[in-house]
């Protein structure tokens, strides 16, 4: 499976390994791995690993010899919307929205295709048709484009915040406010490359919120994300003292988790409200908690009435 795309603006004049390593999301040794064994070139030009990128230059990634493997697939991934331009999963905890190194799950765009849904051929190479992700530890919708006019009107959609994004999140600790709004930079964390934090050198990002329901040990709350950069919710709930109930990345009290039965962070991508890209239509999509995030509500809930939380009827 090859791909070709012109070189981003951003990007010209850079070394060709930099380059493919942010288009691909992989590190800059691997992205010269790629360049080195012929993965990835520039038609017609002899390239190093070391070559700038000229404007109007053409990339070309062969990224067949990466994907050899059987990719396991997400049986239990349900379609909550989708026509001839657009689809909705409803993606599950565990599966990543596409491959990358050293992934070896089943991803959303695989699971995809293997079901013989067609996508669109635009998009980074391993990557088409997604214009936004989920973190594999986050539940909840996810939009893929199906045809190049999805992929180009939703692409400048989510660029220019005009998609609405609602999450459910269950913060540690009992919120001061009932509504609020989180506005800090973020940015890769030095002490690791997979997790971020509050710095000056980030990119911006807002985060508001709006109390659901307090159990006093946690606060449910639902959050509208006007940026969308890499564990955002994560990150800003912490850095105001409230981690996410399960997230042991961002301080998560792990005791805490084993009470409501988590192993991973309570958050969910609950609501996508988007223009149609074709009809102009107002949609919007819902979901709702998965098995484990409910449990975590029903023992919130049981421990505040005295009940067990066997004695309770789920509800989702």
């Amino acid at each position: 499976m090859s791909s070709v795309i012109p070189v981003p603006d951003a990007l010209i004049s850079r070394r060709f390994d930099i380059a493919v390593a942010k288009m691909l999301g992989v590190s800059r040794a691997k992205a010269a791995e790629l360049v080195e064994s012929k993965q990835v070139w520039v038609l017609g030009r002899s390239m190093h690993k070391s070559t700038p990128l000229l404007a109007g230059d053409l990339i070309e990634f062969d990224i067949a010899q990466e994907r050899r493997r059987r990719e396991p697939i997400a049986e239990d991934m349900s379609i909550a919307y989708e026509d001839d331009d657009v689809i909705v999963v409803d993606k599950p905890v565990g599966v990543a929205a596409h491959a990358s190194v050293g992934w070896t799950g089943p991803t959303v765009l695989g699971s995809l295709i293997h079901r013989g849904v067609h996508i669109t051929s635009y998009g980074a190479p391993g990557r088409q048709g997604i214009v936004s992700r989920l973190d594999v530890g986050t539940s909840g919708l996810m939009l893929v484009c199906k045809s190049e006019l999805a992929y180009k009107e939703m692409r400048r959609q989510f660029s220019c915040h005009e998609v609405v994004k609602i999450y459910h999140a269950l913060a540690q600790g009992n919120l001061r406010d009932d509504k609020a709004t989180i506005e800090a930079p973020i940015g890769r964390a030095k002490v690791s490359d997979f997790r971020f934090t509050i710095t000056p050198a980030g990119k911006p990002a807002v985060t508001h919120w709006d109390v659901l329901e307090r159990f006093g040990k946690a606060t449910l709350v639902s959050v509208n994300l006007e940026t969308g950069r890499t564990h955002q919710i994560r990150v800003h709930f912490s850095s105001v003292g409230h981690p996410l109930a399960g997230d042991s990345m961002y301080g998560a009290n792990p005791s805490f988790a084993a009470e409501l039965g988590l192993d991973r962070q309570w958050l969910h991508a609950m609501r996508l409200e988007f223009r149609h890209p074709r009809t102009k239509i107002w949609t919007t999509v819902d979901s709702h908690y998965p098995a484990d995030l409910q449990h975590a509500l029903d023992v919130l809930i049981a421990q505040r009435i005295g009940a067990a939380p066997e004695a309770r009827t789920k509800t989702a």
